[in-house]
């Protein structure tokens, strides 16, 4: 285990194991026995490239090599902020095989968000395209290495201008030392309910857990045909079951640039796609969206990142004609899902059952405070089923604590090793979860989650903004967007202030939805900003708009 991780204690690593949950594999082992029993069946597929499962193999021995000639290896951290193309998944391997561990960033991430994962994971390595979005990446890159001094290496895919083409990063297969089941396999990133995100350390063996449970709770087989419209860098995408529960089965990976309908259903109907994984305003898009071609191959589509609600979740299940399957989790660890055997009703109306028999769930009775302690909530009582409480895990793939970060681990774990979600949730009589809300201060933009401190850090750096308060706004279609309060010193307008977030290089889906001017900011008994009144204010206000336009509509 890399120094700064947390672990679980001996006992409880010595049970995961004797249950069978924990096995001595690694990623990079699976790949390798998965290529020698699923050979030159098709592995991935991006426009009119097409690996087989060998095919992947040998890049990902290839690229290893390549790596370990510059000098990269085992616990070296590689910031990877590739979008869904073939070489995410050959790097990722190839990574895996050394001992080496990916951090990965999300596509939409910009020069603010990379700097500090490169700084805080003490990054060797930043792996990028050439371009995407329409953003030079190579701008990005090259903004980072004159300020991380850790940073050695940018590998491209594509021209990599000053940079190193991927493509160059090619040595024949040689031995090296591999890593160990128990060995950080790669970093995924939290919702960063303090400002930016912390690093969460995913084994070999809780990773390998995960991926098993999410493909046998999906009835995933060999001629799944599974469509990545979500970041394949996130953890819903990644392996829950995602790209890698698709592999671990024999199927095939079909990876999209975005879930934009008209590239999606072209893919479905081409490829016959069989599954995928949507969150609520993808989902909602797609229903709405009418189309002629062939969606029939649909078996089963996920839908999770946030809560889904009844009456949508029952258009599309009718628009679509195949199974819907509720899914919440979080990078942490915890994931509970609908089954496909549960009733509409249930699968409409919950998120399903956790998936490990030794998954501990526990809602407990403490103050929707996001102030409030760990200690706290390990001696709270448990709330009764049917009542909302604070949702407490740990488990056999629900980390101990954050990649160095003792005193975040002191609040957002309980000193027996539960996880403080920061979700509020009740619990039907045959235990199922039903999620309520968030305690912690993060916007749930869709499924993207948006830090109001790291927004308002940035915002508090323009000149002429004196006080600042980002809340959630409720959403029809996106279930929340974000509202920024502004105290300025003087006169400043909303897109002023948009280019000079965007300057600051923060990514487009955290810039706020609303602005709203304020002469200052309500505050609470002990001298705190009022954010509960401010989120009332301004959900009353919306609500006020929306129903001034149906009576326009009305008249008309």
């Amino acid at each position: 285990m890399l120094a700064g991780c947390v672990e679980w204690p001996d006992e409880v690593a010595a049970e995961y194991r004797r249950k069978g949950y924990w096995r001595d594999e690694t990623l990079g082992g699976l790949l390798r026995r998965w290529a020698a029993e699923y050979g030159q069946r098709t592995a991935v597929v991006r426009g009119e490239v097409r690996w087989s499962y060998v095919e992947l193999d040998r890049r990902a021995d290839r690229l290893a090599a390549g790596f370990a000639q510059r000098g990269i290896g085992s616990g070296d951290r590689v910031v990877v902020h590739l979008p869904n193309i073939p070489e995410f998944v050959a790097v990722c391997f190839a990574l895996f095989r050394l001992g080496a561990v990916p951090v990965f960033a999300l596509p939409p991430h910009r020069s603010a968000e990379i700097r500090y994962l490169c700084e805080y994971s003490a990054a060797i390595a930043y792996v990028v395209p050439e371009s995407h979005a329409k953003t030079d990446y190579r701008l990005i890159a090259a903004g980072v290495v004159s300020t991380v001094p850790s940073l050695r290496h940018v590998f491209v895919v594509g021209d990599p201008g000053e940079f190193t083409a991927l493509a160059d990063v090619d040595a024949e297969p040689a031995a090296v030392p591999e890593p160990g089941p128990a060995d950080v396999a790669f970093f995924l990133l939290s919702g960063g309910t303090t400002g930016l995100p912390k690093l969460i350390p995913r084994t070999h063996r809780d990773y390998a857990y995960n991926v098993r449970i999410t493909a046998d709770n999906a009835g995933l087989d060999v001629d799944t045909t599974y469509l990545a419209v979500l970041p394949a860098a996130h953890n819903y995408a990644l392996g829950c079951p995602g790209v890698l529960g698709a592999l671990s089965v024999g199927g095939t990976v079909v990876l999209a640039d975005s879930g934009n309908p008209d590239e999606a259903f072209t893919l479905i109907e081409r490829e016959k796609v069989t599954m995928s994984a949507l969150v609520p305003p993808l989902a909602l898009l797609w229903t709405d969206t009418a189309t002629e071609r062939d969606l029939s191959s649909l078996r089963l589509v996920q839908v999770g990142g946030s809560r889904f609600e009844a009456a949508p979740a029952a258009r599309f299940r009718a628009r679509f004609g195949c199974v819907l399957q509720q899914s919440f989790g979080m990078a942490e660890g915890l994931l509970s899902q609908t089954a496909l055997s549960d009733s509409a009703e249930v699968v409409d109306s919950t998120q399903g059952l956790p998936l490990s028999p030794d998954d501990e769930v526990r809602l407990v009775d403490a103050d929707a405070d996001a102030d409030a302690d760990a200690d706290a909530d390990a001696d709270a009582a448990d709330v009764a089923v049917g009542e909302v409480g604070h949702l407490l895990v740990r488990g056999p793939y629900t980390i101990r604590g954050y990649y160095h970060a003792p005193e975040q681990n002191q609040r957002d774990f309980t000193p027996d090793g539960f996880f403080r979600t920061g979700d509020l949730a009740r619990r039907t009589p045959e235990g199922r979860l039903i999620i309520e809300g968030r305690v912690k201060d993060v916007i749930n933009r869709g499924g993207e989650k948006v830090a109001a401190e790291e927004v308002e850090g940035h915002l508090l750096a323009h000149e002429a903004v004196r006080e600042v308060a980002v809340v959630a706004v409720p959403d029809a279609v996106m279930g929340e967007r974000t509202c920024a309060f502004v105290v300025g010193r003087a006169a400043v307008g909303a897109a002023e202030l948009k280019e000079f977030l965007r300057g600051r290089g923060l990514a487009a889906y955290k810039l706020p939805d609303r602005w709203e001017q304020v002469e200052s900011l309500p505050r609470t008994a002990v001298g705190k900003i009022d954010k509960a009144l401010l989120r009332e204010q301004v959900a009353a206000k919306v609500s006020r708009a929306s129903a001034s336009s149906r009576r326009r509509r009305a008249i008309r």
